[in-house]
């Protein structure tokens, strides 16, 4: 008989499943000296019983055993979640195409038909736990990624602000929910001289661990900004510099608005970002236009002053700010989501507070949806003028 090349069989466990002795011992016979621990059972129950306790790498299993049969124990081993993953290979006798389709469908993997040909066992054996074995260490190394990604989506998070800050007259939510693990999305409120805020919303190209890498250089880059931050054009130009040396020529949107309190106003600029919508009961909803330069990370800008938009708000209004994957989620039909229905939305939330219009706002979003998962980053920022 011609030997398998060498193999680790080490740790690697068998339960062998069969009421006639005879088969039991040819089975021990063709695989003892292999490496393999072997396990035995005479039974259905018995050999649920010690599957469950010793979780075996594999199952040779005989169908016809006495009261309950190998279909059976397939079928229940299936049906629990300890010891659903443990490949199964039927012993029969049984050569009728019904018989082994209907193992196959009880989640089967194989089948070795009796009487035993011990070269096809081995060969069988090996390929059904080298494969086990490989489906486990791509689970593993699987667990350890998702495992990586949850930490850089942890810290990414924690760079966020933790809570949106009080201020006088203007009251602020934010909705937060990237599309994978990390995202792109950056959201910051910044305090300023003289009753200023500092309002940014920014948009990584992509929604990969490359892009939240890049939101959190976006967010160390504005935080650490030398100026007082009262300019939304000298902002932009120091982001979009900074950007340049660091960026893998993955664009970044920003839109950066100062909110005076005294005044009542507010200055923004924006950087390929997305107009902010602004709705006034008495006007309705309309788009804060505002001229625009190219998305930051690409060139440096020219010298030329990048323009700012100041316009005056009133009791009553709300300001929204929002990336591209909002308006941009899709429902199973091919159907975007788009302004119209946010505006729509915005006009239409009758909560007091903006958390909870917020709240209605990205439960129609959802609803739009209707469960498809979402292809990009969402983030909303909510202001409401009191």
């Amino acid at each position: 008989m011609m030997m398998p090349k060498h193999v680790d069989n080490t740790n690697q466990t068998i339960l062998l499943v069969d009421d006639n002795p005879i088969n039991l011992e040819l089975l021990k016979d063709t695989l003892d000296g292999l490496g393999y621990r072997l396990l035995e059972a005479v039974d259905g129950p018995s050999a649920l019983q010690i599957a469950r306790q010793e979780l075996p790498d594999l199952i040779l299993l005989d169908i016809l055993l006495p009261g309950m049969n190998g279909f059976e124990v397939c079928r229940r081993l299936r049906e629990d979640s300890a010891v659903d993953e443990i490949p199964v290979v039927f012993l029969s006798a049984l050569d009728e195409l019904k018989d082994r389709l209907r193992g196959l469908e009880l989640g089967a993997v194989d089948y070795i038909s009796k009487p035993f040909r011990l070269e096809e066992v081995i060969a069988r054996v090996n390929t059904h736990l080298t494969i086990n074995r490989l489906k486990k260490k791509v689970q593993k190394q699987r667990d350890e990624l998702e495992s990586e990604l949850q930490q850089v989506a942890d810290t990414q998070r924690s760079l966020l602000l933790k809570h949106l800050p009080e201020i006088s007259g203007f009251r602020l939510a934010v909705s937060y929910e990237t599309s994978r693990y990390a995202g792109g999305d950056l959201f910051d409120v910044l305090q300023l001289a003289d009753d200023r805020w500092g309002i940014l919303i920014a948009d990584v190209e992509g929604h990969s661990t490359q892009a939240a890498v890049l939101m959190a250089m976006s967010c160390a880059l504005m935080r650490s900004f030398p100026g007082d931050g009262s300019d939304p054009g000298a902002v932009l130009h120091y982001l979009n510099n900074q950007l340049c040396k660091v960026s893998d020529s993955r664009m970044v949107t920003v839109l950066y608005a100062v909110y005076d309190a005294d005044r009542r106003t507010l200055k923004l600029s924006r950087a390929g970002h997305l107009q902010p919508l602004l709705y006034r009961p008495s006007l309705g909803v309309r788009e804060l236009f505002c001229d625009g330069v190219l998305p930051m990370g690409l060139q440096p800008y020219a010298d030329e002053r990048i323009p700012v938009e100041e316009i005056r708000l009133q009791t009553g209004d709300h300001l929204l700010f929002y990336t591209d994957g909002v308006i941009e989620r899709f429902n199973y039909a091919g159907q975007m989501y788009g302004v119209e229905r946010l505006s729509e939305q915005l006009a239409a939330a009758d909560a007091v507070s903006p958390e909870e219009m917020l709240e209605q706002i990205s439960a129609h979003v959802a609803a739009f949806a209707a469960g498809r998962p979402a292809d990009d980053d969402q983030t909303l920022l909510l202001a409401t003028v009191d």
